[in-house]
């Protein structure tokens, strides 16, 4: 997203999301939104208008779990066929993130990478070394288990480079890492950044999933959002009213990057010196149009999350989403 605001090391013109609601999922609410704007072309591909959606050029409709087939592998490898047809004539239609990316490769004068015609077909070529099409898997009851070898590794070690149970990663020491595990302070927090702590004295947690939502999803199921209808920040009692906070009253998160509102909820489980606010939150029922955005910016934690290259992970890359400092105060 910097490269899209700033073209370093490169200018990006275009931009391609698949359920993945950026304006939301991302950290540095703002930036991501300034980035998005300076596309010559944003494409959506998803279930439903989010707001992420409200910034594209184009949204395309995407088939939900019970328009498409699926094979997927945990400790066996399971699959589930379409429930629904992805195309009613005249009504709607819906295409799989399969049927994008392979128009797309068509089109690029790739046609050869694509032979296959459907997703259906994919997963006929994916299931060739079982000896089975994606039909004769399904029919002969979706689950096909490898056989358990009881001392398997014995015989084939482990999935690792040396074959062993690995404390001492071997591939981080090539990467020039270090291989065994370190514990960093985080980028900001009253031992790393004391100053800062005086203006920000909590410790804060963005991030908790709450049921019946998924990421960002599902808000705008009415039935659901009954369950559950407002953002909730938990903080321990006596901090609370240390601070002049009720429980059930709205109060400001506020970090040097921004401040969201949500709603106070006394937790006697929390450390007195840290809050945890709910992540992902956006309101469906709100105007949709810029710049409101479903009110994507009041109470959407990724507001408070800082992604600068030069604080986030030095290996993974991942940004803080954890052990920030915040302040908190009624509204």
């Amino acid at each position: 997203y910097r490269a899209m605001l700033t073209g370093e090391p490169y200018r990006i013109r275009a931009c391609i999301t698949q359920a993945s609601n950026p304006l939301l999922t991302q950290p540095n609410v703002n930036l991501v939104y300034r980035a998005l704007q300076k596309l010559d072309l944003y494409v959506v591909h998803d279930f439903f208008m989010t707001p992420s959606g409200q910034l594209a050029d184009y949204v395309l409709p995407s088939t939900t779990y019970m328009e498409r087939p699926w094979i997927w592998s945990y400790a066996a490898l399971v699959g589930s066929e379409r429930a629904l047809p992805k195309t009613v004539p005249g009504v709607y239609d819906r295409r799989d993130d399969f049927d994008l990316w392979r128009e797309l490769g068509v089109r690029l004068e790739q046609g050869a990478d694509w032979p296959w015609e459907s997703l259906e077909e994919y997963y006929d070529y994916r299931l060739a070394p079982s000896g089975l099409t994606f039909a004769e898997f399904m029919d002969q009851g979706r689950y096909l288990a490898p056989p358990k070898i009881v001392g398997r590794h014995e015989q084939d070690g482990f999935a690792t480079p040396t074959g062993k149970v690995e404390l001492y990663c071997t591939t981080l020491e090539k990467l020039g890492y270090d291989p065994l595990p370190r514990y960093y302070e985080p980028p900001a927090s009253p031992y790393s950044t004391p100053e800062l702590a005086e203006e920000y004295p909590l410790i804060l947690i963005t991030g908790g999933r709450v049921q019946p939502y998924y990421h960002s999803e599902y808000r705008q199921v009415d039935s659901l959002r009954k369950v559950h209808p407002e953002p909730r920040m938990q903080i321990n009692p006596e901090k609370a009213r240390e601070l002049g906070i009720e429980d059930g009253d709205w109060v400001w998160i506020e970090t040097p990057l921004g401040r969201i509102t949500q709603k106070a909820l006394y937790f006697p489980g929390i450390d007195p010196r840290v809050v945890h606010t709910e992540h992902a939150w956006w309101f469906p029922e709100e105007d949709g149009a810029e710049p409101h955005l479903y009110g994507v910016f009041r109470s959407n934690a990724n507001v408070l999350v800082d992604e600068d290259p030069e604080i986030c992970n030095q290996i993974s890359g991942g940004c803080a989403t954890r052990g920030l400092l915040c302040k908190v105060y009624k509204e």
